[in-house]
């Protein structure tokens, strides 16, 4: 007689195993950047918003000053109120390069968080020229074609906005475990083509580390005022940007930039804390989605250890749904794929504490609240 815990552990495996099944698919269909590139010929302005990067600027900016095929490029550097010496480091590598310009942002309004503000102002200040923006992290570093290979993305497939995903460099432990969930969770559950397409907010994913978007499809959305206390900019501009018809979705950028988003334990667990609470839409929601995690993920594996042939099996497509994610993406495969139920584990955890602490209004971010 099957139990009720065993018949779960068959669903969980399931589910794992049509998870890999999609991830493959999808890992085929990623838009890729063309090998054979010709010179962009229109204007692009690159919107950098830095507050507190005095240790990132500068391997930033130089990247950008080595971008190739782009002659009619525009850098504009937004210091957002940064406390220690950000906005000097930028205007020094400024002082020796007419495209770049560093602003001194304003005071956020009310209403209003510090990122979608500091975009804003740097929309606001593009050239008037400038037929594609493109929104960086300052931790972000970009290989010498990047803007060329992303604007010729963009016109080959006539797509709106694109977010080259870029490689993910995680070194620690807690880097390990938790930042490839990333690319593995757009791979895993999103139709790319399909949500290229649709307007409907579930099927959006991007990465507000390196965004390019026409400003046709900017400005008709709104922008950033349209998002503008979204914590989550990034990907409420995207379902803005939908919204009002355009086109677009996340596309391979492993080849184009790579980027460390938070280099210990302290900071991811701060980085993530800041915004998980909002990434499932609600606090039900995001119950719904771990539980559902869990089945597929941590169930299985848990049951494995305790000689579940099922169990074994569903533990068995975890890993290589997330080693075909990795392989995809430039992130690393073996042993970190092995620790894919620790992964989601840690994942839920990092879920539930940004929860309670937006609860708490004690949630804060680069020293402002939230």
């Amino acid at each position: 007689m099957v139990t009720w815990s065993a018949h779960l552990v068959r669903v969980g495996a399931t589910l794992a195993a049509a998870g890999a099944v999609h991830t493959a698919v999808n890992a085929a269909l990623l838009r890729r950047p063309a090998r054979t590139l010709g010179p962009v010929t229109e204007a692009v302005s690159v919107l950098l918003p830095v507050r507190n990067e005095a240790q990132q600027i500068e391997p930033c900016l130089r990247a950008l000053q080595a971008q190739r095929g782009v002659p009619r490029l525009e850098i504009l550097v937004l210091d957002d109120e940064s406390t220690d010496d950000t906005a000097a480091r930028a205007r020094d590598i400024a002082r020796n390069d007419r495209r770049i310009t560093v602003i001194s942002g304003d005071t956020t309004p009310p209403g209003w968080l510090g990122k979608p503000h500091a975009c804003w102002q740097l929309a606001q200040r593009a050239a008037g020229d400038a037929t594609i923006f493109v929104f960086l992290d300052a931790d972000v570093r970009l290989e010498p074609t990047a803007i060329l290979s992303t604007v010729d993305l963009m016109r080959a497939t006539r797509l709106d906005f694109v977010s080259p995903y870029p490689r993910l460099e995680a070194k620690t432990l807690a880097e390990r475990l938790i930042q490839p969930l990333l690319p593995w969770s757009w791979l895993t559950f999103l139709p790319l083509r399909l949500a290229e397409n649709s307007p409907r907010p579930s099927l959006t994913a991007v990465g507000g580390q390196f965004l390019a978007i026409t400003r046709a499809a900017y400005e008709r959305c709104g922008g950033h005022r349209a998002v503008h206390a979204d914590v989550l900019e990034d990907l409420a501009l995207a379902r803005a940007a939908k919204r009002s018809g355009a086109r677009g979705g996340v596309v391979d950028g492993s080849a184009l930039a790579s980027c460390r988003m938070y280099e210990n334990w302290p900071a991811l667990r701060e980085g993530y804390g800041k915004s998980l609470w909002q990434a499932f839409g609600s606090q039900p929601g995001a119950a719904a989605v771990f539980a559902l995690l869990g089945l597929a993920y941590v169930a299985p594996a848990a049951a494995a250890l305790r000689g579940s042939r099922a169990g074994l099996l569903g533990y068995l497509a975890a890993v290589v749904g997330r080693a075909v994610a990795a392989s995809r993406t430039g992130g690393r495969i073996c042993p970190d794929a092995l620790a894919h139920p620790a992964s989601v584990a840690l994942a839920g955890w990092l879920t539930a504490r940004s929860i309670i602490a937006h609860h708490r209004g004690t949630l804060r971010w680069k020293d402002r609240a939230l």
